[in-house]
């Protein structure tokens, strides 16, 4: 989708990159812009030693991005290193980050280029019985990153979050700047802002249940899940790392409903602190997707108005929740 958030780089800068990654000696054979992002630019490349390699390049640093949003790459960095030292989940390897823009006016970073097709692309050309199995696999990894404990709650490579012990704290936070950059970008919620926080604050407590950080892609939807020949052969896609509740997961979103999904990650959660949790979650994440629409300046009115429907959804949805976080 296009996207105002998107640089575009002319071939003497992505030369410039490649040589300062790769060697001066290094010859780029042919580029291609990868099409299927929202946020960053990504460039297919292939160089004249036959290596392939793929270019992520961040917006610039005069574009407006939501608060979340600040530092991102460096968190995806940060998140495939740390996944990839687990050795235990199919992730790109890091070729070389670069975020003093020195090179080209913006941050970037190369990665192994992965080969298979989305899930999301490829979904449909398999088998109910095919589909099960890559959904349980999934479920595997997600439990095997979700296992991964980190030393505090909140976004990965955003300041304001270091040293948060509490996840009411940091996904309150979250919250609340999230809620600020919908008000500068004059956002039409389907409630006034006090009126969210009115519900929001009677059902906060029951984040208090989180203790412990545990490792969350936050972005794991069929887009970012690459497969082939029926099994998942890369997870990518990691710049909304954060640690906090494995309940913010993709797939335990209402969009998805996989109960292979729930098999390979071997645990259920029903408890009434657990579902409201998700409630909450839900809303967040309908909240994001609305109010990127302004920010990123999407063209789209399809999806602006999916976006605007589904948002009014998800609150009637969790406001008409009983007034008792024990319901």
């Amino acid at each position: 989708m296009e996207s105002f958030t998107k640089v575009k780089l002319t071939g003497s800068q992505l030369r410039a990159a490649v040589q300062s990654a790769f060697g001066e000696d290094r010859v780029i054979v042919s580029a291609a812009e990868l099409t299927g992002g929202f946020f960053n630019t990504a460039y297919d490349l292939e160089l004249e030693d036959g290596r392939q390699v793929i270019l992520k390049v961040a917006p610039s640093d005069e574009t407006f991005t939501l608060s979340y949003e600040k530092n991102i790459m460096a968190a995806e960095v940060e998140a495939l290193r740390l996944v990839a030292a687990d050795g235990r989940i199919p992730v790109p390897a890091v070729y070389s980050y670069d975020d003093s823009r020195s090179v080209i006016p913006s941050p970037y970073f190369f990665m192994e280029k992965v080969y298979g097709q989305p899930y999301s692309e490829a979904k449909e050309g398999y088998s109910a019985v095919e589909q099960a199995e890559i959904e349980r696999e999934l479920g595997r990894y997600q439990r095997l990153i979700n296992g991964i404990a980190g030393p505090r709650f909140g976004l990965f490579a955003q300041a304001a979050y270091e040293g948060t012990e509490s996840w009411r704290e940091a996904f309150t936070g979250m919250l609340r700047t999230l809620l600020e950059d919908a008000r500068e970008l004059k956002v039409a919620l389907p409630a006034e802002e006090e009126e969210i926080w009115q519900l929001l604050e009677h059902y906060l407590p029951a984040l208090d249940e989180v203790t412990e950080p545990r490792l969350i892609h936050w972005d794991l939807w069929n887009g970012n899940l690459f497969v082939q020949s029926g099994q998942i052969v890369s997870i990518i896609d990691w710049e909304r790392a954060l640690w906090g509740d494995v309940l913010m997961e993709y797939y335990f979103r209402h969009f998805e409903h996989s109960r292979p999904f729930y098999e390979g990650y071997g645990q259920s959660f029903g408890s009434p602190g657990e579902r409201l949790r998700i409630k909450l979650y839900d809303f967040y994440l309908d909240l994001i997707m609305r109010v990127e629409c302004d920010s990123r300046q999407y063209k789209d009115e399809n999806h602006i108005h999916w976006a605007s429907e589904n948002l009014k959804e998800s609150w009637k949805s969790f406001s008409a929740l009983d007034s008792s976080p024990e319901a």
